[in-house]
């Protein structure tokens, strides 16, 4: 059987899980934003045809909100991943092979499933999610994944695929990327699409009629790659278990500005905290920490500060403790007094497999005054907070925390909190 794989995506994801337990926002313009309500990071498509940016600050399209009446919600992360884990359990279904891309995107293999109508067989994954989820999505196939997500682009994009489409047809398929710019090719960002409008690469279809090694000398073996897969040669297969990050990020902006190093530590060390719980739980450890600190770039009126430090560990670690007490030093070393800090944020790198071979400490302190990790602790520490929501916070100094990021629109917990289940009457 030729290969055939699938792209299921969740249109506008954020905003569809909290239409379904608000009907009445069908049609109107929604907006979910970000951790501190700071930034737009989901749209419904009529807040798209208003011209509003992914990523635009609230404060800078206030007046539109305004004047469209958009609805805006905080970030309900619990009751994405909620639907998000629905969604995937009801697409384990329909494919032998599944790959969860992100909370909203799923590679499916179909070769051999759904040879003889794959359109019929998406239209039955359509609906079946929708009516089993209440979430909208569309389905793109193709022999490749590159394929697949190009479809799904058009299955979005023209409402005349009934929202999918398969380009296993090489006719149908060259004359989709003949009318399709190359910045949509999955892999393809803004760099490399101003770089290949200059050597006159403008559409999908000039791209994949290019050849794939003369690209690779020109760029790099990721655009060759594209370049065969456009061609239906798969060169990535599917992951059903989902690879260790190579980084571990976790930062915040605060709802307030923080002046003292007081605060500016204990958030630190909050952020060390939840970082340092991703990284146990993929049973890596860590040789390098960086910490930033930094005003806020869009206030003009307040003189802007932001520093960057990092500090390469003589032992990886996965210890709470040492990666705070490794972050608190960086931080004297980098604060300053007199400004009002309204984001910080901590990255741990160099990761590798807990059960690699690491030099190990002779005595409870190293050389560089950091604490040695203690895991049977830290395991320990894992468990009871697993059983007891964050019983134990390794990252305490204090109880003032109104400098946490402000949720002030937030959703019910609508299938994730007892108290606040839909009544029905």
């Amino acid at each position: 059987m030729p290969p055939l794989l699938a792209l299921v995506d969740g249109n506008n994801f954020y905003v569809s899980c909290e239409r379904v337990f608000r009907p009445d926002l069908i049609g109107k313009p929604v907006a979910v934003l970000s951790n501190n309500d700071g930034c737009i990071v989901a749209r419904s498509q009529e807040v798209k045809d208003l011209g509003i940016k992914m990523g635009v600050p609230l404060f800078q399209v206030q007046h539109l909100v305004k004047q469209h009446n958009i609805q805006l919600f905080s970030s309900n992360f619990a009751l994405y991943a909620d639907f998000s884990a629905r969604v995937m359990s009801i697409l384990e279904e329909f494919a032998p092979s599944l790959e969860v891309y992100s909370i909203d995107e799923a590679f499916l293999d179909l070769t051999g499933v759904c040879h003889q109508d794959p359109i019929e067989y998406g239209q039955r994954i359509k609906k079946t999610v929708y009516r089993s989820t209440g979430i909208p999505v569309c389905v793109g196939m193709g022999p490749t994944k590159t394929l697949a997500k190009l479809a799904n682009f058009a299955a979005k994009k023209w409402q005349q695929t009934g929202g999918v489409l398969d380009l296993s047809d090489p006719l149908r398929r060259e004359k989709l990327m003949r009318i399709v710019p190359v910045g949509e090719v999955w892999g393809i960002g803004s760099r490399t699409t101003a770089k290949l409008n200059q050597i006159g690469i403008h559409s999908v279809w000039d791209l994949a009629t290019q050849p794939s090694q003369h690209l690779q000398t020109q760029f790099n073996v990721t655009v060759a790659r594209t370049v065969l897969e456009l061609n239906g040669v798969a060169c990535s297969e599917l992951e059903e278990t989902a690879p260790d990050k190579q980084q571990i990020i976790c930062s915040r902006s605060f709802s307030r500005r923080i002046t003292n190093y007081g605060e500016l530590s204990q958030a630190l060390a909050e952020f060390c905290s939840r970082a340092a719980e991703k990284l146990r739980r993929q049973q890596s450890v860590t040789g390098c920490i960086t910490i930033f600190i930094r005003t806020s770039p869009f206030n003009v009126q307040e003189p802007h500060y932001q520093r960057t430090a990092s500090l390469k560990l003589a032992s990886a670690t996965q210890d709470t403790r040492a990666i705070i007490a490794a972050a608190n030093r960086m931080l004297i070393a980098i604060f300053k007094a007199g400004y009002g800090y309204q984001k910080c944020g901590v990255q741990l790198s160099q990761l590798q497999p807990a059960s690699s071979p690491g030099q190990i400490e002779l005595f409870g302190f190293a050389d560089n005054a950091l604490l040695t990790e203690n895991r049977p602790l830290m395991q320990a520490v894992d468990q009871i907070n697993g059983r007891f929501t964050k019983a134990i916070s390794v990252a305490a100094t204090g109880f003032d925390k109104s400098w946490k990021a402000k949720a002030e629109r937030v959703s019910p917990g609508y299938t994730t909190n007892w108290q606040e289940l839909v009544g029905v009457k």
